[in-house]
């Protein structure tokens, strides 16, 4: 299909790739950006994917208090050099991460940090919904299969939506600093406290009041 040079600006803007590459990576995705994206990625044409086997060992750790207290979040995002990790553009994405995981409340970076036997354990329950519900036993696998995905999504950093541009995943945010920055990015780990986590007692939605601070 025919491609408007807009869809390829913007697919350059988050891929760093070429012009022709990003053409011709829109047409195989019959105009879906988010697609393209991944097309270049797995053939190595973008700029993240060519970024991605370089070592990132400088950065910063950046903390997030919710006010009052409430939430606390510590980051660690790595960066090749240690004058990339003291820019303003890096330390805004930082930041940004570290507002995601206070309000989104992921337990992963990425799905592949996922233990084996809880993954295990969620599609067993999964799959007793699904039964439970009446589904045809042929497709509660493939339905199994689409909750997981969901499963991945909540709790996954990489894989939720940002809190401040829903159409976007985090793993996209990531993938467009490393194209604007020009160096590779690896959100490494983080730790995230709930005031009075785990006890006994009134429950507030403090996910929602962080939520609501980031949309203002």
């Amino acid at each position: 299909m025919a491609v408007n040079a807009s869809a390829v600006k913007e697919l350059r803007e988050k891929t760093g790739a070429g012009m022709l590459d990003c053409k011709k990576a829109l047409e195989e995705a019959n105009g879906d950006i988010t697609k393209a994206a991944e097309l270049l990625r797995e053939k190595g044409l973008s700029a993240a994917a060519s970024k991605a086997g370089r070592a990132a060992t400088e950065g910063v750790v950046e903390s997030y208090i919710h006010a009052g207290g409430r939430i606390g979040v510590l980051v660690e995002v790595n960066c090749e050099t240690d004058f990339v990790g003291k820019t303003d553009q890096f330390k805004d994405f930082v930041k940004d991460v570290a507002m995601q995981i206070a309000a989104a409340n992921p337990k992963f970076v990425t799905r592949e940090e996922v233990p084996t036997d809880e993954l295990e354990k969620e599609k067993e329950i999964l799959k007793a919904q699904a039964l439970n519900e009446g589904k045809p036993e042929k497709i509660v696998e493939k339905m199994v299969e689409g909750r997981i995905g969901k499963y991945y999504e909540e709790y996954c950093l990489m894989e939720q939506s940002f809190v401040k541009d829903p159409d976007k995943t985090i793993a996209q945010l990531l993938n467009e600093k490393i194209s604007q920055i020009g160096e590779n990015i690896s959100i490494r780990r983080f730790v995230r406290y709930e005031l009075g986590e785990g006890l006994e007692k009134k429950v507030d939605n403090f996910v929602e009041e962080v939520m609501s601070q980031v949309n203002k």
